[in-house]
């Protein structure tokens, strides 16, 4: 007993240090591995920036034929249809979550959040052919409904007339907002279960309401993560490729009407990467994957600074 006792002792500052560097090694090749990508994605896309330089980010042209390349068409599709979706599924994810963890019954609440995590295990592919085939259609005949009486608002009427083909920008962002709600509803439920329950029992003995305990208790306990959950559906909506080409439309057209079809990065390159038959066309796809990359990075690390505030505050407010 005493010698495996002693064993043990000599052998364990030994192991230590090779778990030490064995888990610091697989740390800084997640680092490695990330600069590589982008640097490779830099270097692959490099012949178009040198040749169209900073005119590549505001020109809405894509000609192959004469080589004539810009970004700036797939980048505002790519974030109009990215915020479309996370104004549709913040607040349905919200009220979902809060009616699993806070008011349905076990036998009601268990139910659906299996329901949730299945339709989070659906593959985009699945989405985009439902949503080519199913939802396109049916929203089709609501468009008119939709530019007759949102399109004749003063400013914001312009959003709202087009044509009704049933799919752009405006289903783009719908089919994306129902792939994320799975990703943002099941953070917040679980987040929200962690709220102590004697922090919601004084606050329901002191007078208040549902509503009140959701606002002031369980959502000041939890908007840390709250706030990461709906940046994590964000990154996934950004980085979106299948559902988004089926049914954003794939015309590389401006438009200021959200019913009109668009285009977004990741169904640019879907769609015409195979296509690429000249070394600058190819470029300028691989460019454009650089610029999602970097657009995904700074969501990414604003999230983070707000995170870091965020919790920050609440440090200052528990002390």
């Amino acid at each position: 007993m005493a010698a495996n006792d002693c064993e043990r002792k000599v052998a364990s500052p030994f192991l230590d240090r090779i778990f030490r560097h064995l888990t610091a090694g697989l740390a800084y090749f997640v680092l490695l591995l990330l600069a590589a990508v982008s640097l490779s994605l830099f270097l692959s896309g490099w012949d178009a920036f040198r040749t169209f330089g900073f005119d590549f980010f505001w020109s809405e042209a894509w000609d192959p034929v004469t080589n004539q390349f810009g970004a700036l068409i797939p980048i505002v599709g790519t974030l109009i249809s990215s915020l479309i979706a996370l104004i549709i599924a913040v607040p349905v994810s919200f009220g979902v979550a809060m009616f699993i963890s806070e008011l349905a019954p076990a036998w009601l609440g268990r139910p659906i959040g299996s329901a949730i995590e299945l339709l989070a295990g659906i593959p985009s592919i699945i989405f985009g052919m439902w949503g080519l085939f199913v939802f396109a259609p049916v929203f089709s005949g609501f468009e008119p409904w939709i530019s007759h009486n949102l399109g004749e608002i003063p400013g914001l009427g312009v959003l709202f007339r087009g044509p009704p083909m049933g799919i752009g920008m405006f289903t783009a962002g719908i089919i994306l907002a129902i792939m994320i709600i799975p990703f943002i509803a099941a953070i917040m439920r679980d987040v929200f279960l962690t709220t102590p329950a004697i922090l919601k029992e004084s606050a329901y003995a002191l007078g208040g309401t549902t509503w009140e305990v959701v606002r002031s208790v369980v959502l000041g306990y939890t908007r840390t993560a709250v706030a990461g959950g709906i940046f994590l559906g964000l990154g996934r909506a950004l980085g979106e490729t299948m559902a988004v080409t089926f049914v954003i439309g794939n015309a590389h057209d401006l438009h200021a009407s959200l019913l009109e079809p668009g285009n977004s990065i990741a169904a640019v390159l879907a769609n015409e990467f195979t296509e690429a038959f000249s070394p600058l066309y190819r470029s300028s796809l691989l460019a454009l994957g650089f610029i999602l990359f970097m657009i995904t990075f700074i969501v990414l690390v604003l999230a983070k600074l707000m995170l870091w505030r965020l919790e920050k505050a609440q440090g200052k407010v528990g002390l």
